[in-house]
């Protein structure tokens, strides 16, 4: 397959698009928003942002030999003096992701598309990992998982790339319609389906229907959806779709997993079998998952498995592509210091998510003392009181463990620990938790730290990783 280009007649297709100088267009091979990364040939698209307008670095495109540059129509006056092709539009972050649109169809890769309210970067990394056994892949990388996220890495891919797997987030109605039509998956995954962003979504049924808009499209497009049959929410749609590849732990499914146990680290060992997707592993396959722990990351690797069945992987490929696993920064990062182990999980927070952590906290024999320090869940709307409070279900009074909390919300699951006569503390002032992590006798722990993104709980990582280090 040849480089891949945008021409002048695709241009001409992006909505309310008027070119000028369109003699002068050369077809380019790139497309940046970001001035900084422009080069000779790029096609430049001043996109406005909620801190940054990319109108105002034209001038610094051009510098750096934008051959063309996408505004919006009511700047035309302003750079009118442009010798460049300008292309005028509407609304240019719409006329960003038809071009990621368009460079979709060009491009001959699988496309993997992956949404759910737990573990979307987790199982993102894990396809990764395993199909790049057997395939070039290019996937998203860092937070890229939004209207502007999604056409990035799009626009990112080259002739060369073989997979590619793109992980899709929202918070609002329609976002997924939005970046599915964007990327049209020949293969999507729904991880699962909790009380995430209700302040927007409402219910967990809100939650699905939003995410669910993946899987419409990419059936729409003759793709393959795969659905986890251990989530009530997802099986109980589970029959809306034709072209399915199932995985469970529970009941039947075309991918099934068992857990056989826990090392004292946390990490799981698990057994897979697959009688219609590989014949290697009708016998069950059994391994112990590296740099991974708790049962949420057996379940996300249950479904990267799947994934990579269906893509055509062997046991022996997926053996190797596991050793490449690596951990997900702040995603139940588990972080082993001489005189304590830190689960990093502060990369953001909903009720499922702590119940996962706090199950991993439980699985690991290594320490008897357990430290768990939370922080508020943002975006739980009218729920938030109630959510916080039933968090107290998770625990019971024992002589090693510890509940440290912060934050407005959080004061709420305090109070319902100490009625269970738990051991709890609430900080109101941050820099009193950090005295606390920093000067008291918390050696010989593990210690988790969790919460919303807004709660910046990573500040507490960096007192325990420079008290431990």
């Amino acid at each position: 397959m040849g480089k891949i280009k945008i021409t002048i007649e695709d241009l001409f297709n992006i909505s309310s698009a008027v070119i000028y100088n369109p003699d002068a267009f050369k077809s380019v091979s790139n497309v940046e928003i970001d001035s900084r990364r422009v080069k000779k040939g790029s096609l430049f698209v001043a996109v406005k942002g909620e801190k940054f307008d990319g109108h105002d670095f034209i001038l610094d495109a051009l510098k750096k030999g934008a051959e063309a540059v996408i505004i919006d129509s009511r700047k035309l006056k302003k750079f009118s003096f442009l010798e460049i092709p300008v292309i005028t539009v509407n609304d240019t972050t719409k006329a960003y992701g038809e071009l990621a649109g368009i460079w979709r169809n060009k491009i001959s890769a699988k496309v993997i598309s992956i949404t759910g309210s737990n573990g979307k970067t987790t199982v993102k990394e894990m396809i990764a990992a395993l199909l790049s056994e057997k395939y070039n892949v290019i996937k998203t990388e860092a937070n890229n998982n939004n209207h502007i996220g999604v056409p990035l890495t799009i626009l990112g891919t080259d002739e060369k790339c073989e997979a590619l797997i793109l992980e899709q987030g929202t918070n609002h109605f329609n976002e997924i319609e939005y970046t599915a039509n964007i990327s049209r998956p020949d293969y999507a995954l729904i991880t699962n389906i909790s009380d995430s962003h209700l302040e927007f979504l409402r219910n967990r049924e809100g939650v699905y229907k939003e995410k669910s808009a993946l899987f419409d499209i990419t059936e729409i497009h003759g793709g393959t959806v795969f659905l986890n049959m251990d989530d009530p929410v997802i099986k109980k749609h589970s029959k809306n779709y034709w072209n399915k590849v199932t995985y469970g732990f529970n009941g039947s499914a075309d991918v099934k997993g068992k857990i056989l146990g826990y090392t004292n680290e946390g990490n799981s060992r698990v057994q897979l079998k697959s009688k219609t997707l590989s014949f290697a592993f009708r016998e069950g396959f059994r391994e112990t998952i590296p740099h991974l722990y708790g049962e949420a990351n057996a379940k996300n690797f249950l479904a990267a498995a799947a994934v990579a069945l269906k893509l055509g992987l062997k046991e022996k490929e997926i053996l190797n592509g596991m050793k490449n696993i690596k951990p997900v920064h702040g995603r139940l990062e588990v972080k082993k210091f001489k005189e304590a182990v830190v689960i990093d999980d502060t990369y953001n927070s909903n009720p499922i998510s702590v119940e996962n952590a706090i199950d991993l906290i439980k699985k690991i024999k290594t320490h008897k003392r357990k430290i768990i320090v939370l922080g508020d869940m943002f975006e739980l709307g009218k729920q938030s009181e109630k959510l916080h409070k039933a968090l107290a279900k998770l625990f019971s009074p024992e002589k090693n463990l510890f509940v440290l909390t912060t934050g407005i919300m959080m004061k709420h699951l305090n109070k319902a620990l100490r009625k269970k006569n738990v051991k709890s503390i609430h900080f109101h002032i941050r820099e009193a938790l950090s005295l606390y992590l920093q000067y008291e006798e918390i050696e010989n722990s593990v210690i988790l730290v969790k919460g919303s993104r807004g709660m910046k709980m990573e500040e507490f990582i960096n007192v325990l990783e420079k008290r431990f280090e």
